[in-house]
């Protein structure tokens, strides 16, 4: 599978078409196929009722538009990805971010975001 990992950022950046958007990160996603794990969508629920994010729509109206328009892909967490977030070192300590470097981990794909600290567990970063 040619697919990568969008880091939430990303995910919310491209759909804002948002200059803080890497220009490599731009053509990566245009040209791949894209993966959004659950872990993002919950972050980004936690997120709206905590008054951190502001988004243009309904929650659950934006995320469905977006996936579809974009054609991007539901990625679930499954018991593999948790049982390896158990294992990961603690180099980052956001556990949203320890998901996704769990799920890049076990599914071998690599993720767009900005954050550098994923490099320190393996993970190929695109930005």
């Amino acid at each position: 599978m040619d697919a990568i990992l969008l880091d939430t950022h990303a995910f919310l950046w491209w759909c804002a078409d948002s200059p803080e958007l890497s220009k490599k990160a731009r053509k990566t996603i245009a040209e791949r196929a894209c993966l959004l794990s659950d872990a993002s969508i919950w972050e980004m629920a936690i997120k709206l009722s905590l008054g951190k994010l502001k988004i243009p729509a309904a929650f659950e109206r934006y995320i469905t538009e977006q996936m579809l328009a974009n054609g991007f892909s539901e990625m679930q967490i499954d018991f593999r990805h948790i049982a390896a977030c158990a294992k990961l070192p603690w180099h980052h300590r956001d556990p949203f971010d320890r998901m996704l470097i769990a799920q890049a981990i076990g599914e071998e794909v690599p993720i767009v975001s900005r954050d550098a600290v994923f490099a320190e567990y393996g993970v190929q970063r695109i930005w």
